[in-house]
């Protein structure tokens, strides 16, 4: 069956981080930064206090890019899974 993934091919399999892990782990990383700047810079707003200068406003866009850089992580992942299957149907 074509739905069927072959053996050995299961990603995590114990041979070390695969291909667009490091980009998963860094876009969390960096999705968690843009979170909190976030909520730091929305805080004014409900305390009634001065709202924070144009910088932090800035820093709340790398919630954005961490999204990103995760989803391109996985994409990389995928393709490197599906490239693997590929081999080993030509294989067998």
């Amino acid at each position: 069956m074509l739905s069927e993934t072959p053996a050995g091919v299961v990603s995590g399999s114990g041979d070390g981080p695969g291909p667009g892990d490091g980009l998963v782990k860094t876009g969390v990383v960096v999705f968690a930064v843009g979170a909190l700047a976030t909520l730091v810079t929305v805080a004014p707003l409900f305390l009634g206090t001065e709202p924070f200068p144009t910088v932090a406003y800035l820093v709340s866009m790398l919630m954005g890019v961490g999204f990103a850089l995760a989803g391109a992580g996985v994409l990389r992942s995928v393709a490197a899974q599906r490239r693997q299957a590929r081999e080993a149907r030509r294989a067998a």
